[in-house]
């Protein structure tokens, strides 16, 4: 499902208007990056928890050239059900 589709979704089933529905999940995908950010997690029940985990600082490889490279530390963002 796309953005669009998304927000086409979300304004049938509410009722409202596409802008409104795009304002909202705009708001959303705000609040939630915001929270994560601080690094806060997010739990919305029957939908999942949003968590920041550190990515350890690795040995990389560029695949063109076989050159290695540090790779730094990392956040990463994921989403569980």
């Amino acid at each position: 499902m796309t953005k669009e589709e998304l927000i086409a979704k979300m304004a049938a089933s509410a009722g409202i208007t596409k802008v409104a529905a795009g304002t909202a999940l705009e708001a959303f995908t705000g609040a939630v990056t915001t929270s994560l950010k601080k690094g806060q997690r997010v739990s919305l029940v029957n939908f999942g928890t949003f968590t920041i985990s550190k990515r350890k600082a690795r040995m990389g490889r560029n695949p063109r050239t076989g050159e290695s490279d540090r790779k730094s530390t990392r956040l990463n963002s994921s989403h569980r059900t």
